[in-house]
């Protein structure tokens, strides 16, 4: 493939426009949403009715962005559902099922603690498969691989992995035991097990190791549960000898959700590499690609996460906090200064692998206080020359270290990684 490819960023009149973000990213192989809240386009204000109604209104904006770019909602991989109250969740799903005929994609469903628009009930935003690629590559007819195994939790509403091209994607995890059907005994340890335990299961199904993850999102009913699960997680990873020989781990995020589907403490998804790709890509195009973990001094280290995980046309960031990195401290002032922070931090990663922050294609921004959206709004534009990335921003009640802002990204990779000598 070609490292001349280029980010596609495009906007439609039939959604609604943010000056923060744009619509919908593509690079490679895949479309990055940004997330949508029920606003109808005509009028810019939430639509009338309750959450099926507002979850109506979100999925018809994606499917707008979707349509305007030559795509159908079979070619969603990934939905992420942000609701207000997680009882609203069947009522949701009664809706959702209506725009996913062909097949279910894989889904994260959580509730936080506020949304960017008063009176919005739910957000969503996707990942959606790009098989002609991007500027300089051959359009190709790569298929969705979509698949379950009897070793993790079904569900009626998503599929356990789908894999398009180089990536598989692994919906939200939940602490139920397979053959129970039951939320496990035992508190948030044993649940953050049990979730990672669904995900190496659903792993083993498809022939690919544990250590293929490049990244994983933590979602914890209580963040003071942070440390019980550290202790389990430590446990899977790294999970092979090549692994633990270099110290692998992959990129992370850890997010306070307000409540979790089957009131569940903890829920755990992943983005995996898949260097076999899907077909009909060449033999030689599908096999060697390596993963390439990094870290810098100049942004903060931790034990459990890298900072970037690079695997085909893609780096998976880390969750930045505002920490300076040579003191490991919150920076000084509030919202607007930490935003500076967790954007410096990113922007220190990125050009430690020789990128800049215009190659991101979408961010995701958590805050303590949902009114801080336009304190971030004035720093946030300044680090970017070109279009803005899709974007995702939620109000959570806590972020670790008592921070009020945290970031992560996910960044297009011109030069794609290479095959294994």
């Amino acid at each position: 493939m070609s490292s001349g490819i280029i980010k596609n960023s495009r906007n439609t009149e039939n959604a609604p426009k943010n000056s923060l973000s744009t619509q919908t990213v593509a690079f490679s192989h895949y479309n990055n949403i940004s997330a949508q809240l029920p606003v109808d386009a005509n009028t810019g204000n939430i639509v009338t009715g309750g959450v099926k109604e507002q979850a109506a209104q979100c999925l018809l904006n994606i499917k707008a962005i979707v349509e305007s770019i030559d795509h159908t909602m079979s070619d969603v991989v990934r939905i992420n559902v942000f609701l207000k109250n997680i009882t609203d969740i069947d009522a949701v799903d009664e809706v959702y099922a209506t725009f996913f005929q062909s097949y279910l994609p894989t889904r994260t469903a959580l509730a936080v603690a506020a949304l960017p628009m008063d009176g919005a009930l739910v957000q969503m935003d996707a990942v959606i498969t790009n098989g002609e690629g991007s500027g300089t590559q051959v359009p190709c007819d790569l298929v969705k691989i979509v698949r379950n195994t009897e070793n993790a939790p079904k569900s009626s509403i998503s599929t356990q992995t789908v894999a398009f091209s180089h990536y598989n994607h692994v919906s939200a995890q939940l602490p139920i035991d397979p053959k129970t059907g039951n939320i496990v005994v035992g508190g948030a340890k044993e649940q953050a097990a049990q979730c990672l335990k669904n995900i190496k299961g659903i792993l083993e199904g498809i022939d690919v190791p544990f250590d293929d993850i490049v990244k994983i999102n933590i979602h914890l009913k209580n963040l003071a549960d942070i440390e019980a699960v550290n202790e389990a997680y430590s446990t899977f990873f790294p999970d092979s000898a090549i692994a633990r020989t270099v110290g692998y781990v992959p990129a992370r995020s850890v997010i306070a959700a307000e409540g979790l589907p089957m009131d569940a403490l903890v829920q755990i998804d992943a983005t995996v590499s898949h260097g076999d790709g899907t077909p009909p890509q060449a033999v030689e195009d599908r096999h060697g690609i390596v993963i390439k973990a990094n870290n810098t001094e100049n942004a903060p280290k931790c034990s459990l996460s890298s900072q970037t995980v690079a695997f085909s046309h893609y780096n998976n960031i880390s969750a930045q906090l505002p920490l300076e990195p040579k003191t490991s401290k919150i920076v000084a002032g509030a919202a607007k200064e930490q935003a500076e922070q967790c954007l410096k931090n990113i922007k220190a990663i990125l050009e430690s692998i020789d990128h800049v922050m215009d190659d991101i294609v979408k961010i995701n921004i958590q805050l303590k206080n949902i009114a801080d959206i336009d304190a971030v709004r004035e720093v946030y534009t300044t680090f970017f020359n070109n279009d803005l990335p899709a974007l995702t921003t939620i109000g959570v009640s806590a972020i670790p270290r008592d921070a009020l802002v945290q970031i992560d990204a996910i960044v297009s990779n011109g030069e794609g990684t290479p095959p294994q000598a």
